[in-house]
């Protein structure tokens, strides 16, 4: 069969990789790609955001399978649109995606159905906010209300600090801002959850801790992301009960009274205090860099995954996994999160050879004068599944340095921890 896959990231280049796996592939089209999917599809320059000749390519090439990567289409409505022309579309619906489209949306959510959250304040003035912060109590968190890559997130140890992250969103740093939500500061530890489902029945789809601070000992602006692991250390099956009963299924039945329901990747981001999870954000697609960290666990044809969450047989389909542990660091460009140099040749390349279960994703990479080149922040993914998490690091560390890439920069301590030091 024939699959389309929409975004030009490190995960859209693992998902890529995970179904080149299956016999049931028989062709791959990529909207637009990036050099790593160069080589195992086929890769397409055609404006994503327009909607009908992504249809129209779609259907005159009769591909059966279209997964959406990021999430700007999802939240545009992309599923919506490629579902009236009977075009099978893996990813959740408009309504669904405002999950993530606005913070504010799924605040409201959680304070109807008394899902665990941090305390929050909506704000539509900057001098409302302002005036707010002078009587809070610090740390706070401050965001975004709509999408921001991952990095319209704030937090603020100082009046001053909330300032600046005030007037920033409010003068669109982050595009245009009707609202900015203000929260209180949890104290515990990061983990994402994630499942699959076809609308009627929810599965586990791995769990991961990311590292979005650019610098080592997580310090440094906030990113996309800079490495991940997976499996997250806090992961149990009582936790995992909480997370469903007091976080998931409320969020179900919630979309189910507005009169939709959820299909595709259900990313949800946690802060786990006491044992007790608290909801962070939910993603409405698989992380970035933690698709690339779980996707090599994956024992299962992730082809058969995406059709039966498409057609509502997800309940017979098993998702099996590696008993490994995963380790990804990602290579950036000098400057990243912030300004950088674009079109930058990654000498070293070919020299690199992967050994079993050692994998190199690409992200922001494109292919010009026959050369692999740099062209966005976020560059190279490197993932090894091991025995432990210290050997992945290991191993991805000594790849990083034969590559010796000049215009980049990485974090040496992704996974510090659950590896002793």
């Amino acid at each position: 069969m024939k699959v389309g896959i929409i975004g030009s990231g490190g995960r859209e280049h693992s998902i890529c990789h995970s179904l080149k796996k299956s016999n049931k592939v028989s062709e791959i089209y990529c909207f637009p790609g990036n050099a790593g999917t160069a080589k195992i599809a086929k890769n397409i320059q055609l404006n994503t955001k327009n909607f009908t000749s992504l249809k129209n390519f779609i259907l005159k090439k009769k591909i059966d399978l279209i997964i959406v990567g990021p999430e700007k289409p999802l939240v545009d409505g992309i599923v919506d649109f490629l579902e009236k022309y009977n075009i099978k579309v893996f990813g959740p619906n408009k309504l669904s995606s405002q999950l993530e489209g606005s913070k504010i949306f799924t605040k409201k959510l959680c304070k109807k159905y008394n899902i665990p959250t941090a305390k929050f304040g909506i704000f539509t003035k900057k001098k409302d906010a302002e005036f707010f912060i002078k009587n809070s109590k610090y740390p706070l968190v401050i965001k975004a209300d709509g999408l921001a890559s991952g990095k319209g997130v704030y937090i603020c140890d100082k009046i001053k600090d909330a300032k600046i992250a005030i007037t920033e969103i409010f003068e669109g740093k982050f595009g245009e801002a009707r609202n900015l939500l203000i929260e209180e500061f949890l104290k515990g530890e990061e983990m994402s959850y994630f499942i699959v489902s076809d609308g009627k029945t929810i599965k586990n789809f791995g769990t991961a801790q990311d590292h979005k601070r650019a610098l080592d000992g997580d310090k440094g602006k906030n990113t996309g992301g800079m490495g991940a692991y997976s499996p997250s250390r806090l992961f149990n099956k009582d936790l995992e009960k909480k997370i469903l009963n007091k976080i998931i299924k409320p969020t179900i039945k919630g979309l189910k009274e507005l009169g939709t329901v959820y299909k595709g990747f259900l990313y949800v981001g946690l802060m786990i205090v006491k044992k007790e999870p608290y909801l962070i954000e939910y993603n409405v697609r698989m992380g970035d860099p933690e698709c690339q960290t779980i996707l090599p666990k994956l024992k299962s044809d992730l082809f058969d995954i995406f059709m039966s969450s498409c057609s509502g047989t997800l309940k017979k389909t098993k998702i099996n996994w590696y008993d490994k542990k995963s380790l990804c660091v990602v290579l950036c460009s000098k400057g990243y999160p912030e300004k950088f140099k674009k079109d930058v040749p990654i000498k070293n390349f070919l020299n690199i050879k992967n050994n079993k279960n050692e994998y190199c994703y690409h992200a922001g990479t494109k292919i010009i004068d026959g050369e692999i080149c740099s062209v966005g922040g976020r560059v190279l993914n490197f993932v090894c599944l091991s025995n432990s998490f210290e050997e992945s690091r290991k191993k991805v560390l000594r790849t990083i340095k034969k590559l010796n890439w000049n215009n980049g920069f990485f974090r040496k301590d992704i996974g510090h921890k659950v590896i002793n030091k």
